[in-house]
């Protein structure tokens, strides 16, 4: 198969989709991989390296796409990506379709097949997500601790205060991987973190777990607007894999806290589980609204595109090995997992969750996998 590597042209987004070791393990199995020139350069990876791994390095990205059969991404497809992408492409990256209807409606119309990382899901876990929610969740921690400062609009707290002074207080909205992370650095850093879950398995585990400073409570409205009173930094990773992220905190709700509180939004590629956030980029990360610090960048992890990287790509080859080597359909049919990532096949949409989000036709999974003189 031909593969096409294209640069990333998201805003301050430093990743590559597959490094060089990653290359090597698609070129070895006769692979032809297309590398958009300087793709991996923000991440530590030379035009050079791919060359060594078997890569050809093309100038530009429309012969990346033209070249290719299957396109390997990051993030989703910009505006002026979507006149590359045709119907013969397979496109494998994040998409987060429910955060934009145009998004959707573009792939929809190119004919294309796109499988989502982010609704990839094995042994009831999301694979893809996973890595990059790590990075995030740390990432969270990381940036409120830095816009709490007054410099920034922030109450000018240090999160682990020193000796004769309390640490601040952390609210973290959802105990899955991002805000688990999120807890472990914020607990390390010294702060009083109150982690929130819906899930009492998931509640008792994460009371097993973290250290002492660390309380895990059940989510209810009275505990968050409570807590959020009290708090100085509050950092959502509520998920809902494919569908929107619930508001959890509302604008009204804003005037409960404190002048200065930081709202890191983790769920922003889903649309956000703050109703005030407003998608922001790391070149103009944060924005104050009745004197509340928003950090909404949809893109973190391309902050730490070194670990970033490697990260992401340790998780998404082996998907990309077996799509070269059978195909969409093919690999969509024997791998459960792959499957759950089909979105948009040959115009039509197979997520439920998206085509009742924006009230278009759902067309189910099986019409299309069974559908056996489908070319792959």
């Amino acid at each position: 198969m031909k593969i096409g590597i294209p640069k990333e042209i998201k805003p301050q987004e430093s990743r590559v989709a597959v490094t060089p070791a990653g290359v090597k393990e698609l070129t070895t199995q006769n692979h032809t991989v297309f590398v958009e020139e300087n793709a991996g350069l923000l991440s530590s990876f030379s035009n050079d390296d791919y060359r060594q791994s078997g890569a050809i390095i093309v100038s530009t990205a429309a012969e990346v796409y033209n070249n290719s059969d299957m396109i390997v991404k990051v993030k989703e497809p910009l505006e002026s990506e979507y006149a590359y992408i045709e119907s013969r492409h397979t496109v494998f990256t994040y998409f987060h379709f429910a955060a934009s209807q145009s998004l959707t409606a573009a792939m929809v119309n190119s004919g294309a097949t796109c499988i989502a990382y982010e609704t990839i899901q094995e042994n009831n876990q999301l694979p893809l997500l996973i890595p990059m929610s790590e990075v995030a969740g740390r990432l969270a921690t990381q940036q409120g601790a830095k816009y709490l400062e007054k410099t920034y609009g922030g109450a000018g707290v240090l999160l682990g205060g020193v000796p004769g002074t309390p640490p601040a207080k952390v609210l973290i909205l959802g105990g899955g991987t991002a805000g688990t992370q999120a807890a472990w650095v914020a607990a390390g850093m010294g702060a009083q973190v109150y982690i929130l879950d819906t899930n009492l398995k998931r509640l008792r585990y994460l009371k097993e777990v973290m250290p002492p400073n660390v309380s895990p409570l059940h989510a209810n409205t009275l505990v968050i607007e409570t807590l959020i009173s009290q708090s100085h930094l509050i950092i959502g990773t509520v998920l809902i894999p494919g569908d929107k992220a619930p508001k959890l905190i509302t604008k009204p709700m804003l005037k409960l806290m404190q002048p200065g509180t930081v709202l890191i939004d983790v769920a922003i590629d889903q649309g956000g589980c703050f109703e005030t956030s407003v998608p922001t980029t790391h070149n103009d990360p944060i924005r104050i609204i009745d004197g509340i610090v928003h950090y909404a960048v949809t893109n973190m992890p391309g902050a730490v595109p070194q670990t970033s990287t490697l990260a992401l790509t340790n998780a998404t080859l082996p998907y990309v090995v077996q799509l070269a080597r059978l195909g969409w359909h093919a690999a969509c049919k024997q791998n459960e997992a792959l499957r759950s990532g089909l979105t948009v096949v040959d115009g039509k949409l197979i997520s439920s969750d998206i085509a009742r989000l924006f009230q278009k036709k759902y067309t189910p999974l099986h019409q299309i996998l069974d559908f056996e003189s489908r070319q792959v």
